[in-house]
């Protein structure tokens, strides 16, 4: 009876050695999955909610990393590279290299900050007119609106002067253009308008479905890329000669053989830099993401069809994420071994 008790014994004991080594192993791979778990991780982000799909596309990566995301802080470019490096927010996906030097810069830059990764490749700006008033008028660059003649015809409101759809105050793109404006003498004959840039690009869009002109300043990825194509409808109408305000001269400003006046920009993923150095797993993660424009043209073209509520950005980020299963999973499994 002894005997029994004691196999008994010995038995239970192995059972639950075994029970334990089998638990242990699936806490730590669910640990190893989720290297993240514990550590909450803010966000921030513009206000731009055609910008919000690249960042969907991020916050379900370190969500399944096991951060606890929270939701992202929405303000403009200069306080938010503020928030940065003060460490109010810990990263974000919205800087572009050029475009947001000086905000990056002002805001400490490298010494409190850190550009990890680059999200999109291949952002274009400049100045779009429509396809049949160049041809018919042969206006070949920017400089040509300086003729009272040319710069009539995008006349909207009967002053005489060429009617420029112009971007937001703090986007940073209305420092460039207000530069151009002085560079290339177009004070006289080109007024610059500045508000609520899709609220003014409905009303372009619908002045160029009235057959008539258009002039205006505009950004690729984005949706009215595809409402008003380019080479179908509209073209890039290219500066003269480079300008740009730090005073140096650039190739990065030609696409397909045009000077666009904007360098052809890159948009980085940037994290407060203690942030970063706390966190290799999401830091990894970050450097990795990649989102070609088409995507994000195509998703926005999507909102500005209707699909345009959060719960719709997310489900985009979510298809795209399926789409590019096998890149995504690639991303997540070198975050993960960055934890070891």
């Amino acid at each position: 009876m002894k005997l029994t008790n004691l196999k008994k014994s010995l038995i239970a004991s192995l059972v639950a050695t075994v029970f334990g080594t089998v638990l242990g192993s699936a806490v730590y791979a669910a640990d190893a999955n989720k290297p993240g778990a514990g550590v909450s991780i803010t966000p921030i982000f513009p206000s731009i909610a055609e910008e919000r799909f690249r960042g969907e596309v991020v916050l379900a990566g370190l969500k399944e990393l096991g951060y606890d995301v929270k939701p992202p802080k929405e303000v403009d470019y200069p306080a938010m590279f503020l928030a940065l490096s003060y460490g109010d927010a810990d990263f974000t996906v919205h800087e572009w290299e050029h475009l947001h030097q000086a905000f990056y810069e002002k805001a400490g830059g490298d010494d409190v900050m850190v550009k990890v990764g680059q999200i999109m490749k291949g952002v274009l700006q400049g100045y779009m007119i429509d396809k049949k008033t160049a041809e018919a008028y042969q206006i070949k660059d920017l400089s040509d609106l300086k003729k009272p003649e040319i710069a009539k015809l995008f006349d909207s409101n009967g002053d005489g002067k060429a009617d420029l759809t112009g971007c937001n105050p703090g986007w940073g793109c209305e420092i460039m253009i207000e530069h151009h404006m002085k560079a290339y003498g177009l004070g006289p004959t080109v007024v610059d308008n500045r508000g609520s840039y899709f609220a003014l690009m409905a009303d372009t869009i619908a002045r160029y479905q009235q057959g008539k002109p258009v002039l205006f300043f505009t950004w690729v990825p984005q949706w009215i890329a595809g409402v008003l194509v380019e080479g179908r409808d509209v073209v890039w109408l290219p500066v003269p000669f480079t300008a740009l305000p730090d005073g140096k001269d650039s190739k990065e400003t030609f696409h397909d053989g045009k000077n666009l006046g904007f360098p052809v920009d890159t948009v980085n993923a940037v994290m407060n830099k203690e942030f970063a150095e706390k966190n290799p797993v999401a830091r990894k993660f970050l450097s990795e993401v990649s989102i070609p424009t088409s995507a994000e043209s195509a998703q926005n073209l999507r909102m500005q069809n209707g699909e345009k509520s959060l719960a719709d950005i997310k489900r985009h980020a979510a298809e795209w994420i399926k789409a590019n299963q096998q890149a995504y999973d690639g991303w997540l499994s070198d975050a993960r071994a960055a934890a070891k």
